[in-house]
């Protein structure tokens, strides 16, 4: 399993939210790009970043600072926040980003959804599944504030049918807390799709927890708070990232 750092963004600055709620934030004194380079010196080969002001907007508002991290190191960067319609996708693959993800666009218009995995293929895009954990876990969308109406199960259904390969799920309920993963939503991913190609995000406090996911079956997990607060040490993240 990968462990894949994260930034989130809001006017440049890195940033993260409690439970997705732009009231409850804390910023970091530290710049994307030398986060960047610090993770990618340790071994880290991929890296997400969320433009959080696009979320909520719907348009691309942190691209310069996107921009500068993908030019100035050797990540895979995948990008998500905001990306709604072709010419915000195409400007994000014109950045030099490896992926794109998207959440909202493919829940509400999946006729989309299958344009874009037609002329783009399935390893360039990755779903944002944002979902509200519960006996029928509900799909989220424009920045976590709207109720999109379909289960988890529904559109996870939908976009495999539409050739979907990657998906990024997120229990916004844990995003940000340091409150453990949700490894039975992950492994219920994995049981339900096992064709699929799933990154787990949400509630990552310590490297016990990635040992955790791995044994979901998840192909990675997102980590943002506990690598800037360094619950996860240094030392443990490089030893993750060289398979140790």
């Amino acid at each position: 399993m990968e462990l894949i750092p994260s930034i989130d963004l809001i006017g440049g600055q890195v940033v993260r939210l409690h439970r997705g709620r732009f009231d409850d934030a804390v910023f970091y004194s530290r710049e994307a790009l030398e986060l960047a380079r610090t993770w990618s010196g340790l071994g880290a080969r991929s890296l997400h970043v969320v433009d959080l002001d696009g979320a909520r907007s719907g348009r691309r508002e942190n691209a310069d600072t996107i921009a500068r991290v993908v030019e100035n190191t050797t990540l895979a960067v995948q990008v998500g926040g905001g990306i709604r319609d072709d010419e915000s996708l195409e400007a994000v693959y014109a950045s030099g980003a490896e992926r794109a993800v998207s959440g909202s666009a493919l829940a509400e218009d999946p006729a989309r959804a299958g344009r874009w995995v037609e002329r783009y293929g399935p390893d360039r895009l990755v779903a944002a599944l944002d979902v509200r954990a519960g006996s029928e876990p509900e799909v989220l969308t424009r920045g976590w504030v709207r109720e999109s109406g379909r289960s988890l199960w529904e559109l996870l259904d939908l976009l495999l049918d539409q050739g979907y390969r990657w998906f990024l799920c997120t229990d916004v309920d844990r995003d940000g807390m340091l409150s453990g993963p949700n490894t039975d939503l992950y492994a219920e991913c994995v049981r339900r799709a096992p064709q699929a190609s799933f990154i787990a995000s949400g509630g990552v406090s310590r490297a016990d927890d990635l040992e955790a996911l791995a044994d979901t079956g998840v192909a990675a997990a997102v980590s943002g708070k506990a690598l800037l607060e360094g619950r996860i040490s240094a030392e443990e993240a490089e030893r993750c990232w060289r398979g140790e």
